[in-house]
C-alpha cells in the first residue's frame, strides 16, 4: 500500500490548527514553532509529490479514495495532474513563507495560525480533490476563515467592510457554482461524485450550453473575473500580509482552477459555446486592471489591482481553449502566485517600517531594505514577463494561444504588458530609490533573516521556472494534454 502522501498533505495544517488552538494563549513561541514546523513538512511533502509524479504516464497520479457516504456517492477522492500537482507545491510555497512573515505577529498568534492553517487545508483539498462534493466541500473551507483573518487581524480602517463584501461575493458565487454541480450529479443518473465518472457522461449540448454559465461564473467570481472582481482588491489591501499572500497567492488560483475542472472539463460543449463572450470579460480584466493599478497612490492597491489584471490572463489563456493558451494559463497560476506573495510580503515589510503605504511619501528604501528591493524588482520583471522569468514562460503562450483563435483581443491584451511595465517602474523608482524622506531617516530597519529567507525563496523559484522551464512545462502539458481530450471529445 502506497503513503496516502496527499491527504496528509490536506490534513497536516488542519492537525496542526488543531494542536496550536491547544497551546496555551500566552505560549507564542511554542505557536510559532509548531506553525513553521507544520508548514515545512506540508511543504516538503508538497516537493516530494512534485518531483515523483510521473510526467511520462500523466494522468491522475497518488491516487486515495476513502468513501464517506456510499449512498449519496460521496468519498474522498484525491489525485493530482499536470496542472494540480504545480498547485499544490505553490499552496506549499507560499505557506511557508507565510508563516515565515507572520513570526513577528503579536496579536492572538495561537488564532490567527490556526485560521490561515484550515484555510491552507481548504485550498490543498480543492487542489486534490477528484469529487465534485468534496471539491466544494473544502473549497468553503478555504473561504470562511478568510472572514475572520481579515475582520480580526486586518487593517483597521476598512477591514469589517473588507471581510464581509469579500464573504458574500464568494458565498453567492459558490452557492450558484454548487446549483450547477447538483443538476450534473442528478441528470448523470450515475449516483456519484466522482468526477472522473462525470468526465464520461455525455450530457446533452442543451444542458452542457444552460448550465455551463452558472458553473464557471459561480467559481470565477473567486477567480476575480470583471465584472464580480471588485471584492478583490479591498479584500487584498485590508488583510494582513500572509493573508494577502495566500488570498493574491493561492486562493484566486482556487477558483480559477475550479472553474476549469469543474465547468470546462466536465461541461465542454458549453465551454465552446460560451467562451467568446467570457474572452471579451476577460479582456476588460486584463487592461481595466493594469490601468487602474497604474493611478493608484497606494502601494498595496496598486498591487491589488494588478493581481485583477494578471488573472484576466489565466482566464484569457483558459477561454481561448487552446492547447498553447491552457497551458500558459496553467503555467500562470503558479508564476502569479508566486510573484503576488513575494510582492505583497514586500509591501508588508515597508508599511511595518514606513507605517505608510501611499507611494508618495515613500523612497530611498533600498538604502535601508536592499534584499526588499531586489525581491520586488525580480516581481517586477516577472510581472512584466520579461525573458528569463516565469512570468514570460506563462504569458507567452497566452498571448500564441490568442493570437491563432482571437488576434484582435491579442493585440489589445498586449497593451498590459507597457501599462504594467510603467507602474512598476513608477513603484520602484517611488519607492526604492531617490532621497528617503527625513521622517524616515535613521528609523528604517533591514527586515528579518526569517523575512529575508521567504524573499530569496520567492525571488529563487520565479527565477528557476524562468531560466529553466523543463522543471514545470513538461509536466503541465501532460495536464493540458487531458484536457485537451475531453474538449475534443465534444
Amino acid at each position: 500500500m502506497q503513503f496516502p502522501v496527499l491527504s496528509v498533505i490536506v490534513f497536516t495544517p488542519l492537525v496542526a490548527a488543531v494542536i496550536m488552538l491547544l497551546i496555551p494563549a500566552d505560549r507564542k513561541t511554542e505557536v510559532r514553532v509548531t506553525a513553521l514546523a507544520a508548514a515545512t513538512f506540508a511543504l516538503f511533502l508538497s516537493i516530494w509529490v512534485y518531483f515523483n509524479y510521473d510526467v511520462s504516464a500523466g494522468g491522475y497520479q497518488f491516487l486515495e479514495r476513502y468513501e464517506w457516504l456510499p449512498p449519496l456517492g460521496i468519498s474522498l477522492f484525491l489525485g493530482v495532474d499536470g496542472v494540480s500537482a504545480p498547485l499544490v507545491l505553490l499552496t506549499g510555497i507560499v505557506m511557508f513563507t507565510g508563516v515565515l512573515i507572520s513570526w513577528k505577529i503579536d496579536d492572538r498568534p495561537r488564532e490567527f495560525f490556526a485560521f490561515l492553517f484550515i484555510l491552507a487545508s481548504g485550498v490543498f483539498g480543492v487542489f486534490a480533490a477528484l469529487d465534485l462534493f468534496m471539491l466544494f466541500f473544502f473549497y468553503e473551507i478555504a473561504v470562511f476563515p478568510m472572514y475572520l483573518l481579515i475582520a480580526i487581524w486586518g487593517w483597521k480602517e476598512t477591514r469589517e467592510y473588507a471581510a464581509m463584501k469579500l464573504t458574500l461575493y464568494l458565498f453567492v458565487g459558490s452557492m450558484i457554482a454548487l446549483v450547477g454541480a447538483l443538476a450534473m450529479y442528478f441528470t448523470s443518473g450515475l449516483g456519484t461524485f466522482d468526477m472522473l465518472a462525470l468526465e464520461s457522461v455525455n450530457f446533452s449540448p442543451e444542458f452542457q450550453r444552460f448550465w455551463f454559465p452558472f458553473v464557471f461564473f459561480g467559481f470565477a467570481v473567486l477567480g476575480g473575473i470583471f465584472p464580480f472582481h471588485n471584492w478583490s482588491p479591498d479584500g487584498h489591501v485590508a488583510a494582513p500580509t500572509a493573508v494577502s499572500m495566500f488570498h493574491a497567492g493561492v486562493l484566486m488560483k482556487v477558483g480559477a482552477f475550479a472553474a476549469l475542472r469543474v465547468a470546462i472539463m466536465l461541461l465542454p460543449e458549453g465551454a465552446q459555446a460560451h467562451m467568446w463572450w467570457i474572452i471579451l470579460l476577460a479582456l476588460v480584466n486584463v487592461v481595466y486592471g493594469a490601468f487602474i493599478a497604474m493611478i493608484q497612490t497606494d502601494f498595496k492597491y496598486v498591487i491589488g489591482f494588478s493581481s485583477v489584471s494578471h488573472m484576466g490572463l489565466v482566464m484569457l489563456g483558459f477561454a481561448s481553449l487552446t492547447p498553447q493558451g491552457i497551458l500558459g494559463a496553467s503555467v500562470q497560476m503558479f508564476s502569479h502566485g508566486v510573484m503576488t506573495a513575494l510582492f505583497f510580503a514586500v509591501v508588508g515589510m515597508v508599511y511595518d517600517q514606513a507605517h505608510t503605504r501611499e507611494i508618495n511619501n515613500l523612497g530611498g528604501f533600498r538604502f535601508a531594505m536592499p534584499m526588499v528591493a531586489l525581491a520586488f524588482i525580480v516581481g517586477g520583471l516577472v510581472s512584466m514577463g520579461m525573458p528569463g522569468f516565469s512570468g514570460f514562460v506563462a504569458e507567452f503562450p497566452i498571448f500564441m494561444g490568442l493570437w491563432n483563435s482571437y488576434p484582435w483581443i491579442a493585440i489589445v491584451a498586449a497593451i498590459s504588458i507597457v501599462i504594467t511595465a510603467s507602474y512598476i517602474i513608477r513603484i520602484v523608482g517611488k519607492v526604492f530609490f531617490g532621497a528617503m524622506p527625513a521622517q524616515f531617516a535613521g528609523h528604517i530597519q533591514d527586515v528579518t533573516v526569517l523575512d529575508k529567507v521567504a524573499l530569496v525563496l520567492l525571488s529563487g523559484v520565479l527565477i528557476l521556472v524562468g531560466v529553466y522551464p523543463s522543471v514545470m512545462v513538461p509536466m503541465v502539458q501532460s495536464g493540458v494534454n487531458y484536457i485537451l481530450r475531453l474538449l475534443g471529445g465534444a
